[in-house]
């Protein structure tokens, strides 16, 4: 079966598995707030009692999800921050402002991302540099400035997005070796900032139903269809089973846990190809977002 999401709610609550008031009166940042996994996890954040501080370079989507977060819940504390987290002056003011803005800063999400399907022999050098500075490059900016302007003195906890890049990633091989990095850092960041009181992590997610997998080619929409029979739970997963492990991550309850990361991915790295997957639908999807939508590539199967 799919875990693919229903019909948009226009309002309502997140159904969270985390207690009430897990995050009051803390500050957390999420990059790639407008949309797909960032969104998600910014109303289950916000649901959570955090204060939230939402970047990304469009402001537009930015505004309209804070108007989501201010639309379902009258005591949210939202602001938008429009940055290219690529340009490390712009990040470092980004960052200063919401450390003005806020107060403090105790929770990252680096989420912002992005790539193009794409052979490594027709990925230019132009697309390779873009690929690797949005997926590396800017994830570390952001993570060391909230660590220079807040965290080396007060603390904090880290949650790098990176993706299921094990085994390598035909197609991909800019954001495989961009992600891979980014693991690299964390389990680095993990170690230097530990002195701090920070906790450095990755989640990994693999295939989810989320609105990115609309911005990929025509071609490419018989592959994502198909992606599920590679899943060994036989299914894609859901933006909110990514947001629950980086809300976990972030939580009091990880406090022993840095330098790790958490693979959200059905265990798709793991199965071989001398192992034929049974079809079954034994897989329950949790789905907790009241305004989740079924990306369009999946409602026409």
């Amino acid at each position: 079966m799919d875990a693919a999401p229903t019909s948009k709610s226009d309002g309502g609550s997140f159904r969270s598995v985390f207690r009430d008031g897990l995050f009051a009166g803390q500050v957390m940042i999420v990059t790639g707030g407008g949309s797909g996994i960032g969104r998600c996890t910014a109303h289950e954040l916000c649901h959570l009692g955090a204060r939230l501080a939402l970047i990304g370079r469009k402001k537009e989507k930015l505004d309209a999800v804070a108007a989501e977060l201010r639309a379902d819940n009258a005591r949210a504390d939202v602001d938008v921050f429009a940055c290219d987290i690529r340009e490390e002056e712009a990040v470092r003011a980004a960052v200063a402002a919401i450390v003005k803005r806020f107060g403090r800063i105790d929770g990252l999400v680096n989420n912002a991302g992005g790539q193009f399907p794409a052979p490594l022999s027709q990925i230019s050098q132009k697309g390779w540099d873009a690929v690797v500075r949005n997926n590396l490059t800017g994830g570390f900016l952001m993570a060391r400035e909230c660590y220079t302007q807040w965290m080396a003195d007060h603390g904090g906890a880290i949650v790098n997005i990176v993706a299921d890049m094990w085994g390598g990633m035909p197609n991909m091989g800019h954001s495989g070796a961009a992600r891979a990095g980014m693991v690299n850092f964390t389990e680095t960041a993990a170690v230097e900032w530990a002195p701090s009181g920070v906790r450095v992590n990755a989640v990994a997610p693999g295939w989810i139903a989320s609105s990115g997998i609309d911005t990929y080619p025509d071609w490419m929409t018989p592959v994502i269809r198909g992606m599920k029979r590679e899943v060994p739970l036989q299914r894609l997963g859901t933006e909110s089973e990514v947001s629950a492990a980086i809300v976990f991550l972030l939580s009091p309850a990880a406090a022993f846990i840095t330098g790790d990361c958490l693979r959200v991915d059905g265990a798709v790295p793991n199965a071989r190809r001398n192992y034929e997957l049974p079809k079954h639908d034994r897989s329950q999807p949790w789905n907790g977002f009241h305004r989740a939508t079924t990306p369009n590539v999946l409602r026409e199967e």
